[in-house]
């Protein structure tokens, strides 16, 4: 081989090693940019979190926590046990599939949670301060504040922590536009006094302004008997305080968790010959809606499903 030739062997050779090191140079140094970039502190219930990238990998530790994220069109790879679901509530269950049950919200199994090495987990302190520096160890963890009656601000903070700001605003935007839509409807009959019980074993109580049906009909518009007007979570009552359950209409649910307990009570109730002497019991506007889509789901999901059952007593002129 003359040296001319070999001349030729190495310029090739040298200009095809420079285009290689500038091209992993000039990808290394993309995804630098791109991490430094994604890389951004959440502020929470329990301090602050430094995230990474995109998680994608994340684990969901309350039930309306697993609403945000499906309606975020974010699966989770685990989320806890929907309270009376098998495991999952039916509302959610098709798009759960293949999603590990990582236990309870009130007792979480930590080793499922570290099997699944989540990128992400989004807890609750209301449920969860006690093992949030164990979860921590798993995996970069964030909470919410408290649970109960005002799902929309957990579900704007779910929406930052997934870096869906923009997607999270237009879905509340979209359900503040049905609750305009349903009060406009609903006119006059804002002035009907909506009272709201929940059966449970061993418990009657009435729900107050801070709970998850509570906050939606104060948002509509509609009145509330004077015994039910507190911004508080709720009270237990027993049968000489009836009355205070008393409404010009009565919407009741029941949680029974399988043993038949909170469904006898139900029953119970509602055969006394107390209750059957309340007002909206001989008008006949009392009705009993579906406890997981009226409280304990407690999700955006949840909460639109609510407002279709809201629309069709308005349309069946039952409100």
């Amino acid at each position: 081989m003359n040296f001319k030739k070999i001349g030729v062997i190495l310029s090739s050779l040298t200009l095809m090693l420079s285009l290689a090191s500038c091209g992993t140079k000039e990808v290394k140094t993309d995804e630098a940019n791109k991490n430094s970039q994604e890389a951004r502190v959440v502020k929470h219930a329990m301090g602050t979190t430094e995230l990474k990238g995109s998680p994608e990998r994340i684990v969901i530790l309350t039930n309306e926590g697993t609403e945000a994220l499906l309606a975020l069109g974010v699966k989770p790879v685990g989320a806890v046990k929907s309270w009376t679901g098998i495991p999952w509530y039916k509302h959610i269950e098709k798009e759960m599939e293949n999603v590990a049950n990582v236990g309870l919200e009130s007792q979480v199994n930590l080793e499922e949670i570290a099997a699944l090495k989540p990128d992400l987990i989004i807890g609750n302190k209301m449920r969860q301060e006690k093992i949030y520096d164990q979860l921590s160890l798993i995996a970069p963890t964030v909470f919410s504040e408290t649970l109960r009656g005002d799902w929309k601000e957990n579900f704007k903070f779910y929406a930052e922590v997934l870096d869906k700001t923009e997607e999270g605003n237009k879905l509340l935007s979209d359900f503040d536009n049905r609750i305009k839509d349903i009060s406009a409807t609903a006119g006059d009959k804002l002035n009907t006094k909506i009272s709201i019980v929940r059966f449970m074993a061993g418990k009657t109580r009435i729900y107050f302004g801070d709970t998850f049906s509570g906050k939606i009909f104060k948002q509509i518009g509609f009145a509330r008997p004077e015994s039910q007007q507190s911004d508080e979570f709720a009270e237990e009552i027993g049968k000489e305080r009836l009355k205070e359950a008393d409404g010009d209409v009565i919407f009741y649910f029941t949680y029974d968790e399988g043993n038949g307990e909170a469904n006898s009570r139900e029953q119970d109730w509602l055969n006394d010959p107390l209750f059957k002497n309340l007002n909206a019991v001989k008008n006949k506007k009392v009705f009993k809606v579906d406890d997981v889509i009226w409280n304990t789901a407690g999700g955006i999901r949840a909460a639109n499903l609510m407002l279709d059952d809201i629309e069709k007593f308005l349309k069946n002129n039952s409100l």
